[in-house]
Parts: structure tokens; sequence; C-alpha cells
């Protein structure tokens, strides 16, 4: 049944600022800023800040009838479908001094009005409904934006994309223009037809007349706000960016050949702290950078990932009381982000030139800056570009950019979780501030607009989204006084003998920056087509933080040669310009060229530029460069803090066919994203052991019950069987089907039930029905899950492995498996990834564990899959293995051959990893695997005070 809340309007605005901004606006009008600054330091913002409802309005709902039978013909079956809008709907927005800033959760009813059609026949279930319809607006965590239910049983029809916000402040007038209907899952399933889930039937459109319900008043942004208990999960304040609302070009032109662009942000605060958000010219409050990048090159439009804008910073003010990440708001807003509290600036906001500061004031670990210099606009004009998202036009043209992505990033830089961390080194919350989102790009020139692909993937950077590279953990090279960047890069080729060399450096939060990297090269490396990328600066304004207002330089960075041993980058040092052109925060760059030689492991040297020795990061380069150093065991002990965990994607490696799985892997362990049960997630080189089995799983959105062949405990408790879902997951209590292919970064809401106790090895909506196409792929073209057992009592190892094709494309395939082990005083368990396809993945897959009371890890949470040939070991796992007879139990019978071929294979081992590897006979066949690593996980140190200058 739909869920009815009561809404109670009667708490005043100014009180507790409830103004529930929720998510995405997919492109909101503003009014255009002046071209002209103010002639002073601008001020905290003073003005009228309004929470508005539905008056009246009316709905048109275009359909054509073809799409609901299968029908090709190429004479479309229009049906329009015209509706009222139920007088005073709560369909709530916000709107600041006539600048709308966003919608939050609620709906419209909409009142049939007439169909306009010649002998329509509607669908018996959308007919049935047509006197119930209301248009919902969604959670941000939904992956669509709004729905069209019905409003008494919550079934949903249509799913909205691709739709407009603008809001005339003149006429309190709402429109949502352009949204495209797609069909439902469950209305694929109700007509028959479940392949149609997805297909676009319609359109529709929306005018509404908003009148107000709250009418605050702010002077110098800061209204009363109540101090209320923490609700967040965290200690301290931990702001995220929860959803990311919308990507525009601010106004329309282009000056240089560039235009300028904005991001709308919805930011959360995790923790059980409130987090200070008072305005200017106090210097409490976040700082907001905005980031674009573009993935293409190659033949797959993914060789490498590059940042073509960066704007200036949004000072935030005047905090909102929304509960958009629904981690429960404690109802503080304005000059606090209370405790579990969200607050939306939509993109006409973060474009606004006059609310935007210099990036050079920031001290992006810290939080710090200098209050009134920080937004000075004085002695300096504004044309449309100006401090926003700087972009190439021809770097948007779609002409010239056939089949390339485009992702959106922002960056939440609190000075209050700078201070709590001064006071709680082992309580620091910085490292999770960075979320992106993809979106797509309409136009071949200005004005350019977009749209959003998939759901803002929460607590990574974008360059995590770079499809077959390889990405480091966060390094941090000063635990304690300053932040971390990122280490990727990914090797092409060889074609006609040469392989492409690409690398990419982003620094997320390091105060000190990057100088200069170095790559090693072999002997007789014979290297080309030497490249380098940087995105475009910001010109030099006055007040801008830069030395002399110059700006910082745009010089490329000078390449060295000269020794045949390396190739070395570099910019100018801090010592010989403090405005060179080196990496600073929130800011990626590329480095590349071609070589004749494959490539191996070794260390790249990074260089600072503010301060601090040189380190060494794993990369792969050409020929026989020296092995990399050994890990450091790092100093500090690992943070608390519950940010999610980053795998990086793996470089595929050659594995030997059905390898017995080792019991013992060894790997450095990377942090895990929530305390649960003491696990480390470890990866490591290794390929899937094929079941033998079919458990009889041959469905869609069904959980199979599976027996154990030895009793295996997870969390404290010993299960006997399992219940494996066609979505990937492992429901050890709960069966969670239907319903459970509406994937969700966890931790995970409920379903049929909470999913507790639920191991996701690779949860994404999935098939495992027989006769799909990408069936054919697997033996004997079947799709399902299968079980096999390794080894011989007491020590056996129970594989279960699914091959299952996406519910969104019936040619992607996905192969994984899960390993648990017998009498493993580890208590540790396997999930070995072979070959993922994410190609028209309509969910972020996600991985990891949810136990009882809360307790979540996440490995993972995102659109590509991140995974592929890889295995993570689920490992740290405290208890007592519990005993279990030699006999294997009948319920799971092993299949053994004839005869048993023994095979032995061996991978090429890098001399980073030494695995302890124990043979154990298998059905098939015994293989000795050695371990290849991705790169060289890093455990995210705790950082400590940064001390006083």
């Amino acid at each position: 049944m739909l869920k009815k809340t009561l809404i109670i309007l009667a708490l005043p605005l100014v009180s507790l600022l409830a103004i529930s901004v929720a998510t995405p606006l997919w492109g909101v009008s503003a009014q255009p800023a002046s071209q002209t600054a103010p002639s002073a330091v601008a001020t905290a913002p003073t003005g009228t800040l309004q929470k508005m409802i539905v008056e009246s309005g009316s709905v048109t709902i275009d359909l054509d009838l073809n799409g609901f039978n299968g029908n090709s013909s190429l004479v479309a079956r229009p049906a329009t479908l015209q509706f009222a809008v139920g007088a005073n709907s709560f369909f709530p927005i916000l709107v600041f001094n006539n600048l709308l800033r966003g919608p939050e959760q609620g709906s419209m009813t909409l009142v049939p009005a007439g169909v306009n059609a010649s002998g329509y026949s509607l669908p018996a279930a959308l007919g049935a409904s047509l006197q119930q319809l209301v248009i919902e607006k969604l959670p941000s965590d939904r992956g669509f934006d709004l729905a069209v239910r019905d409003g008494n049983t919550g079934f949903t029809f249509f799913n909205v994309e691709g739709h407009h916000y603008d809001y005339d402040a003149n006429a309190r007038a709402l429109s949502i223009t352009n949204g495209r209907l797609l069909v439902s899952k469950e209305f694929a399933d109700a007509l028959g037809r479940p392949s149609d889930a997805g297909s676009i039937v319609g359109q529709i459109s929306v005018g509404a007349a908003m009148q107000p319900v709250e009418i605050d008043q702010l002077v110098n942004g800061e209204p009363q706000s109540a101090v209320m208990p923490g609700v967040g999960t965290v200690p301290g304040p931990d702001v995220i960016v929860g959803d990311l609302i919308g990507l525009e070009q601010s106004q329309s032109g282009s000056v240089g050949g560039r235009v300028g662009l904005a991001l709308g942000t919805d930011a959360c605060n995790k923790g059980v702290q409130n987090a200070a958000w008072i305005a200017l010219p106090s210097n409490n409050h976040p700082f907001i950078p905005q980031n674009l990048y573009r993935m293409s090159g190659g033949a797959t439009n993914d060789d490498r990932f590059e940042q073509i804008g960066e704007s200036w910073g949004k000072h935030a003010f005047a905090a909102a009381s929304s509960n958009t990440c629904n981690f429960g708001c404690n109802g503080v807003g304005g000059d606090h982000l209370g405790s579990g509290c969200s607050d939306a600036y939509g993109a006409g906001l973060n474009g606004s030139q006059g609310g935007i500061g210099s990036r050079a004031w920031v001290n992006p670990f810290t939080g710090s800056f200098p209050g009134n210099p920080a937004n000075d606009h004085s002695g300096h004009s504004h044309d449309v570009t100006s401090h926003r998202m700087l972009v190439d036009v021809n770097d948007l043209n779609t002409s010239l950019n056939v089949g390339a992505k485009y992702f959106a990033e922002a960056n939440y830089i609190v000075p209050d979780e700078g201070i709590w961390c001064a006071t709680h080194p082992t309580e620091c919350n910085m490292y999770n501030n960075a979320s992106y989102r993809q979106y797509s790009v309409i136009g071949i020139n200005q004005p350019f607009s977009f749209q959003s692909v998939g759901a803002t993937v929460r607590e990574q950077p974008a360059i995590m989204a770079w499809t077959g590279a390889t990405v480091s953990d966060p390094i941090q090279p000063a635990p304690g006084t300053d932040g971390i960047w990122f280490m990727g890069y990914k090797v092409t080729g060889p074609t006609a003998g040469i392989w492409h060399y690409e690398y990419a450096l982003y620094n997320q939060n390091l105060d000190r920056a990057i100088q200069s990297f170095t790559v090693p090269l072999g002997p007789g490396v014979n290297v080309t087509n030497i490249g380098f990328h940087a995105p475009i600066q910001q010109p030099g304004w006055p007040h801008d933080g830069t030395l002399g207002d110059a700006g910082y330089s745009t010089t490329p960075w000078n390449v060295d040669t000269t020794n045949a041993n390396f190739i070395r980058w570099s910019t100018e040092t801090f010592a010989t310009n403090q405005n060179a052109n080196a990496i600073r925060f929130a800011t990626m760059y590329n480095f590349r060229f071609d070589a004749d030689q494959a490539p191996n492991f070794t260390d790249a040297t990074v260089g600072f530029f503010k301060i601090g020795s040189p380190i060494g990061v794993v990369i792969q380069a050409p020929g026989g460069v020296p092995s990399p150093s050994p890990t450091p065991t790092p100093t500090a002990t690992p943070t608390a803090t519950p940010t999610a965990t980053v795998t990086p994607t793996s470089t595929p490696t050659v594995t030997p066919a059905s390898p017995t799985p080792t019991s013992t892997p060894s790997a450095t362990p990377t942090p895990t994203a929530s305390p649960c049960g003491d696990f480390t997630i470890i990866s490591s080189a290794g390929a899937i052991v094929p079941g033998d089995t079919d458990t009889g799983s041959h469905c869609d959105d069904c959980d199979t019950a599976i027996a154990l062949p030895f009793p295996v405990q997870f969390l404290g408790q010993t299960f006997t069987s399992v219940n494996a879902s066609s979505n990937g997951r492992l429901d050890l209590v709960c069966v969670n089907e239907p319903g459970g292919f509406v994937t969700q970064c966890l931790p995970a809401s409920p379903n049929q039930c909470a999913y507790d106790n639920t191991i996701f090895p690779l949860w994404e909506d999935m098939r495992t029905d027989m006769g799909l196409s990408g069936c054919a792929n697997f033996p004997g073209a079947i799709c399902g899950v299968f079980t096999s057992i390794s080894g011989s009592a007491p020590n056996r190892i129970f594989n279960i492995e699914w091959r299952t094709v996406l519910f969104a494309n019936n040619d992607a395939t996905q192969n994984f498996e899960v390993r648990f082990y017998e009498n493993d005083p580890s208590l540790h368990f396997d999930v070995v990834y072979g070959a993922i396809d994410s190609t028209g993945a309509d969910h972020n897959y996600v991985a990891g564990l949810q136990g009882p009371d809360g307790c979540f890890i996440q490995d993972f949470c995102a659109n590509p899959a991140p995974v592929q040939n890889v295995v993570h070991t689920y490992a740290g796992q405290t208890g007592t293995p519990t005993p279990t007879p030699t006999v294997t139990p009948t319920a799971t019978p092993s299949v053994t051959p004839s005869a048993t071929p023994t095979a032995t294979a061996t991978a090429t081992t890098t001399p980073t990893i030494t695995p302890t590897v124990t043979p154990t006979a298998t059905a098939t066949a015994t293989a000795t695997p050695t371990s290849t690593p991705r790169a060289r996980p890093r455990a995210r140190p705790t950082p400590h005070p940064r001390p006083s200058p």
C-alpha cells in the first residue's frame, strides 16, 4: 500500500527552517545573474524564504497506445489524457528570493478531465486506476525523480525521466515539461510483457499555480533555529553529497569558446553533531567546488578519463532541514545543518556568481578560509562564464565527442569537520565528501542541455567511474595533517606492437598539492606520443587569493625524457612560483604515452608542491621496470568513520581455468565502510570454480533455498541453508523476493522484510530464466544458480555460482560466485567476480553485507560495476568454527568425473604480494594460482590534529 504521510504545517519556518529541499532538479531555470558585481564585499543573504504547495493546476499525459501491445506499426495511436490537479495537493517546493531552490517529497492528486482519442482502449490496469492516479516526487535513492502511481494501492505505472522544472515568480507558477513516461517493471509484468519495462510510451507535462504555506524573512542569512538531539550515526559532523540535482549551462553565450556550467547539490549530514552553516562574512560554512569529467578514446570510449571543467566554490548559507538521505533529520536548520538533515542548492544558486568564491583562499583539509576576502567581488565585472565551471565548447559538442560519457562531481569542504578532527583525531570525517553522477550532453553548440544517467554515486570521486582502469585506495602522505589523493591508470593494447599508457592523478583534499610525476621505463623502451592534460584554470581576478591576483598558471607541465630510465612531468616549484600549475584540491591531471613494451608493476614517484617528501605509488609501466617496494605498514589506526569502501577496478590477468580456491588468501586489507563483525575486504586474483549442481533457480525476482553441506557462521549466527536471489544476494534469514530488484546503496531499507543477515555479492536487477539471449554464453546455454564442492571433509569449500543476465539487457551476462569454507578459524568467505558486462544496467551494482542492528559493510555501489576477474575476501570475522562431520551430506551432491585429469597452472606473480596457497582436490582439476594485484591497496590512516602554525 502507498504510505500516506500526515504533514503538519503549523511549525514556523523560522524556528526549524523545515524546508525539505529534496532531490533531482533536472535543470532548474534561474534568473540571469547581474553582469556587474557589487562594488563591495558580498554580504550574507537577506531575503524571503517560501515553502509552497500546489493551489491548482493541470496535467497532460500523451500516450502511444501501440506501446502497450507490442504493435511495431510506424503509425502511432495517440491518446491524450487530461487531468486537473487536486486543490491544495502537497507537492512542496522551496523558493528563495523568487528563485526555485528545489522540490521535496510529496504528490499531486490527478482528477480526470477528459480523453482525446478516437476509439481508445487503455490497458485494463491503467483504466481501473484512472480515477485515483497521483504524480509522486520520489526519494533520491529510487533511481527516478517522479512516478505516476495509483494513489490507493501504490502500484507504479510509469517512471518519469528527462523532465525540466521551471518557476515563474511573477505568476507563482510551476511548470514541469518534457517528461518521458517509462513503463515500470510492475506494469510491464501486469501487461504480460516484462521485456517492455523501461520502454518509452509517452510524455507528461504539468502546469501548477503555487501558494505559500510557510514564509520567513532571512536577515544576513541567520534565521533562528532550535537545538535538537542528534539522529545521525557517525561521531561528529559528517557532511556528504547525498545527491546531484541538475547540471545546466547557467546562461546562454560563450566567451573565448568556453561556456559556464553549474551543478545542483544536496548535502546530507550523517553525523550526530550539527554542522555549522553560518553565512558570510562568517568563515564557518561549507565551500562547494564543482567539476566536470569526460571519459572517451579508444574503440570503447574509455581509454582516458579527463577533467574538462572546474568552478570556484559556492559558499553555503541558510541550511534547510530536509531528509533527502533518509537518515532521520532532527529538524535543525538555518545556521546549522542538523544531524541527519539535508540541504539542497539548485544549479541556479550554485551558479549565482555573487555567492561563488575563489578556491585559492581555502585549506581543503581543515576547511579554513578567511571570511571577508573569500568572496570579494569588488573591482571586476562578470560575464556569462565568470567563476562557473569553465568548459570548452568543443569538449561538449556531441558531433566531436561521439560515444563519450560525462560525469559531474561536487565536493563539500566543511570547516566543522576540520574542527572536530583536531579534537577527535580518531573520528575525522573529511574523506567522503565527494560524489558524482553521469550526465549526457544534448547539443553541438551552446546553449547545451544535460540529462542525468543513473543515480548519484555517493561518497566517491568521479575517477571511480573510469571503466576498466585501476584506481588506488585513498593515498594520504601525511596522516592527520593533510588530505587524500588517488592514482588511476589504464594500459591498453597492444596494437601493432604498441601499448598505450594512461595515468590520472586526482587530488581530493590534499592541501600540499602535487608538483611532479615520474614513471620508470625498462631498458630499451621506446616512448612516443607523450601527452599531458589539465582542466581550464580560472583567470586571475581582483581579491582571488592568488599571489598578485594573477590566477593560477596554465602553463603545461614540462616533460623530461633525457634519462632513458624514466619519463618525468613537472611544474614549477612553490619556491619558484606560488601560482604554478600544481594539481590542487578537487582537480585531476592526466599523463600519457605510447610504448613498444608490455606493462609490469612498478612504483611511480609523486612529488609535492608546498611541503613534503616524494612518495612511491604502484602503477604499471613498460618493460623491465623495478619491482614495487613492499607496502609499508601504516602507523596510524584505521579510522572508524563509516565511509564507503572504494574497491579499485581490476587489470585483467591470465588465471588458470577452474582453480581450487585457497582458504588463506593474502593481500593488503582495505578498510571497510562501517564496523560490522570486524570484517576487512581483501582483493586478490582468482577465477570462478564452475558449479556442477543446478539449484533450480530459473526465474525473475525469486529466492531459491540451498542446503549448505556444512554449517556456516555469519556475524555470530550459524546457518545450515541460504536463499539465493536471482538478483545477486544471499538472504540468510528472510526471503526478500519478489521486489528485490531495486538496489540501494547500503544500508538497504526493507523490502519484503529487513535486509538483515544478507550477503550482497553482486546486487543488481538480473534474471536466471532459461532461454534468454545471453544465457547462450554459459555452459549448456543455461542461466541459473549452480553449486559445487571443492576438497573433502573436514576442509571442504562450498561454491555458489550465479550465471545471470541483466533484466534491462538480456545480452549482458553476469558471472560471479560466493565461497564458504568448512572449519576455517578465520570464518572468512570469498566473492569471486568473473566476466561482468554492465551494458544497459539501470541500477547501481551493490556489494557488501548487512547484519543485524544496522551494521553494514559496503564494498561498492556504482554503475558500471567496478569489478571483473578478481576475488574479494571478507576476512577478519571473529568467532569459533562449528565442527562438522567428515561425511559430505547427500543434500548437495558433487559430481566426480570417472576420469579426473590433474592440471597444474601457474599465473605470473607480482613481487609485491606473496600469496599463501593451499592446494586441495577439486571435482575437476587441481591448479595452483598465484596472485597478481590490481594495485597495492592502502589502509586509510586516522588523521591527527593539524599542528598550529
